[in-house]
């Protein structure tokens, strides 16, 4: 990584040509750093660590985090939720509801397209909420996402 924080060699991406899966795909990882990161620093061991993570990262918790966010998206928000959510998917983990699961990979879309288009700020604002709702489900979180 050079002094900008960018990697060399590594060749932008438009995340408008990429498949709504391959959205999710890289929002899955952005979700799953993100929350490591929020839980380290507790002091847990690393098993009650991984435990508390997937409470977190699990198709359910996404799709409910989704559920309580939709209505502050933005109308491209939305649409990348929406085609992601209707993409066709071969396999669904054995212990995922489908329709969590098709809510769920409209959320890591969401954050893939963020992530890749740069919105940082708004990414960062998701991100939050998203951890404030599975950490301390309050019903009103208009605060932590609006613009």
């Amino acid at each position: 990584m050079n002094n900008d924080g960018e990697i060399p060699g590594r060749k932008a991406v438009d995340a408008d040509s990429l498949s709504s899966l391959a959205l999710a795909f890289v929002g899955d990882a952005v979700f799953n750093l993100f929350i490591r990161t929020m839980l380290v620093g507790s002091g847990k061991k690393v098993r009650d660590l991984h435990r508390d993570a997937v409470r977190f990262v699990k198709a359910s918790a996404q799709a409910g985090i989704l559920k309580k966010i939709e209505g502050f998206l933005t109308e491209k928000e939305k649409d990348v939720v929406r085609i992601a959510r209707n993409a066709k998917v071969n396999t669904v983990p054995k212990n995922a509801d489908i329709m969590d699961y098709h809510y769920s990979t409209g959320f890591e879309a969401l954050l893939g397209y963020l992530y890749l288009t740069g919105q940082n700020e708004r990414l960062n604002k998701i991100l939050m909420a998203s951890f404030s709702l599975i950490s301390s489900p309050i019903t009103d979180k208009r605060d932590q996402i609006s613009d």
